[in-house]
C-alpha cells in the first residue's frame, strides 16, 4: 500500500473547505482503481461499453485502422490518466471527430449519434495524444458513432468516477476500465 495523499484541487469536492481552509481538501489512498461499464441489456451507458469492449479485444476492427493497435486502459501495467486540460480535451474531441467523419461521413450524427471516443477525451491518451507525445503511436485509439444518450451516461458515469475516487490530473493517478458483459 502506497502512503496516503492530500490534494485540495479546484475541480474535486471539498476544494474551499467550505470557506474554512483548515477544511480545505482531502485525504486520498494511492492504488489503481476500475472503472467499471456494463454491457449488459439495459446498462444506459452499454453501447459505450461495448465499444470499448470492442477496443480491448478485437482492436483491428476499430476505427481508425491501425494493425498494431493496442489501446491502454485494460491492464495496470497501462493504465489511464485524467488532464484536465480543456486545450487537450478538446484536441483529443477533435482528433475523434475527424475519424467519424472519415469513415462514417458528415452525416454520422444522424439519428442522435456522436461520437464515442476510447480512450476517453478527458485523459492522458485520448486521440491526440500523438500530438503532445512524439514516442505516442498514432491512431492508437477508437472513436464510433453511438447513441448520444449512451454516449452522455457513459461521460457522466466517468466524471463521477474522477470525483468519487479523487482521481487528479497527471501521471500520479491512473485507472483501468473493467467491462461487465
Amino acid at each position: 500500500m502506497l502512503a496516503p495523499r492530500w490534494d485540495a484541487a479546484k475541480y474535486l469536492a471539498n476544494s474551499t473547505g467550505g470557506g474554512n481552509p483548515a477544511r480545505k481538501g482531502a485525504a486520498t489512498f494511492s492504488y489503481l482503481t476500475a472503472l467499471t461499464l456494463s454491457a449488459k441489456q439495459g446498462a444506459e451507458e452499454r453501447a459505450e461499453a461495448q465499444h470499448i469492449n470492442q477496443a480491448f479485444l478485437v482492436p483491428q476492427d476499430t476505427k481508425p485502422y491501425m494493425s498494431a493497435k493496442k489501446v491502454p486502459g485494460q491492464t495496470a501495467a497501462d493504465p489511464l490518466h485524467r488532464t484536465v486540460s480543456a486545450r487537450r480535451i478538446d484536441d483529443n474531441r477533435k482528433a475523434a471527430v475527424k475519424q467519424c467523419k472519415r469513415y462514417w461521413g458528415p452525416n454520422y450524427t444522424s439519428g442522435g449519434k456522436e461520437c464515442d471516443e476510447y480512450p476517453f477525451a478527458s485523459t492522458y491518451e485520448g486521440a491526440a495524444e500523438h500530438y503532445y507525445d512524439p514516442e505516442a503511436r498514432e491512431f492508437n485509439f477508437s472513436a464510433k458513432p453511438i447513441p448520444g444518450d449512451d454516449n452522455q451516461a457513459g461521460g457522466s458515469i466517468l466524471k463521477s468516477f474522477y470525483a468519487k475516487n479523487r482521481i487528479i490530473d497527471g501521471l500520479d493517478d491512473g485507472f483501468v476500465v473493467k467491462i461487465v458483459t
